[in-house]
């Protein structure tokens, strides 16, 4: 899959650091989409934009749940998420960062026709 190459990836122990839960906590979490993991080099990881503070970044389940019920398979969905968008003149996940949800759904809706 190619990616924004800058993006820092984070891996299933990195998560249980940074988040302080278990495992299975983790994995629940991708499993309920409040995260979004691919394979890389055959590592389950995750761009550590997805989170903050410690936390999920809590926008992104919504917009996860969006771009899956348009058709995105979890590649296509992360390739978008961390891409450039021309409409909002940064990465849908820089956006959902900088507090323009409504905006990033409103784009990611717009895909799906």
């Amino acid at each position: 899959m190619s990616t924004v190459p800058e993006t820092r990836w984070l891996t299933v122990p990195d998560l249980v650091e940074q988040l302080g839960i278990g495992v299975s906590r983790v994995r629940r979490l991708i499993e309920d989409r409040a995260i979004l993991a691919i394979r890389v080099d055959g590592v389950l990881k995750v761009p550590a934009s997805f989170i903050r503070d410690g936390e999920p970044l809590s926008e992104l389940k919504g917009t996860l749940v969006l771009l899956s019920d348009s058709g995105f398979n979890d590649d296509e969905a992360m390739r978008w998420l961390l891409g450039m968008d021309d409409s909002l003149r940064t990465s849908p996940i820089e956006a959902l960062r900088a507090g323009r949800k409504a905006e990033v759904r409103r784009v990611a809706q717009a895909l799906a026709f």
